[in-house]
């Protein structure tokens, strides 16, 4: 299946000469943090500043690049192994690993929520301390690495709380350019969001049902990406309901193009089904 939908205004400066793409893109790993509310499924959503050079304005989930020490063969691991994750998303095992390590991280630098717990029953209760907090700066700041944080404190990553959804490259005119799995998770119980980071100016929970009606009344700006998990989303009936999807979704790199329509820019899309 693919759409066509007019270029998204945060990346419209781009071709006017924003900058130039970079040779190759970054991985990157972004999480669809999800909880059932009131009037359906509800995600957390961050929005850029609108300083920022890549998604400037726009909501995302938490996420972002790849740290060399995510790939830490160290790190205390339960669930799906890194061989299990290599074949989800077709990359080599080094990469798997830290694809899921950066998804935790990640996570717990732009939201608070931890993916981890002392052993593979249980799950951190309560991030919301001031060790915690001070912890999850340090690891924004990157003076503190994933595997070291999880280590001191006798933890081991929950890589079964995560499932693997979609496969999105940037597409070729940005300048600034991330090759990015995303994943989705359910709210630990217990947990609850912490304080924005820095690169937001302004983070919630909102249903997905009211996400896509904020982009289609264009109070919300979206990248493809996000928009079209959130649409995914929205037709689960519950959060948990994510996960077990998740096992069953064929995952394909896709690399929106630019294409003309009558001398207006359009993005096209390519999208499995």
């Amino acid at each position: 299946m693919h759409t066509l939908e007019p270029m998204p205004e945060a990346l419209r400066g781009h071709l006017r000469g924003a900058g130039e793409p970079v040779s190759a893109p970054r991985d990157a790993a972004t999480v669809a943090l999800l909880r059932d509310g009131s009037d359906g499924i509800e995600t957390y959503l961050l929005r850029r500043h609108r300083t920022m050079a890549f998604a400037a304005g726009s909501y995302v989930f938490p996420g972002g690049g790849v740290d060399e020490r995510d790939a830490d063969v160290s790190l205390a691991w339960v669930g799906p192994s890194p061989e299990q994750w290599a074949a989800r998303f077709d990359c080599e095992v080094p990469l798997a690993r830290a694809l899921v390590c950066a998804a935790v991280r990640e996570t717990f630098e732009e939201s608070g929520v931890l993916l981890a717990g002392a052993d593979a029953s249980c799950v951190v209760a309560d991030t919301s301390g001031p060790d915690w907090q001070e912890a999850r700066m340090a690891l924004e700041r990157r003076d503190l690495s994933l595997a070291v944080f999880l280590a001191e404190r006798a933890l081991v990553l929950r890589a079964d709380l995560l499932g693997a959804w979609a496969h999105w490259i940037t597409p070729e005119f940005e300048p600034r350019r991330f090759d990015t799995r995303f994943f989705v998770a359910v709210l630990p119980a217990g947990q609850a969001v912490g304080s924005m980071p820095g690169e937001a100016d302004r983070a919630g929970w909102i249903s997905l049902v009211d996400a896509l009606a904020g982009v289609e009344s264009e109070t919300m700006t979206m990248l493809p990406p996000t928009r079209i998990t959130c649409a995914e989303l929205a037709g689960l009936h519950h959060a948990a309901g994510a996960l077990e999807a998740a096992t069953h979704r064929s995952i394909v790199a896709v690399l929106p193009e630019l294409v003309d329509v009558d001398g207006d820019p359009y993005l096209r899309t390519e999208v499995a089904t």
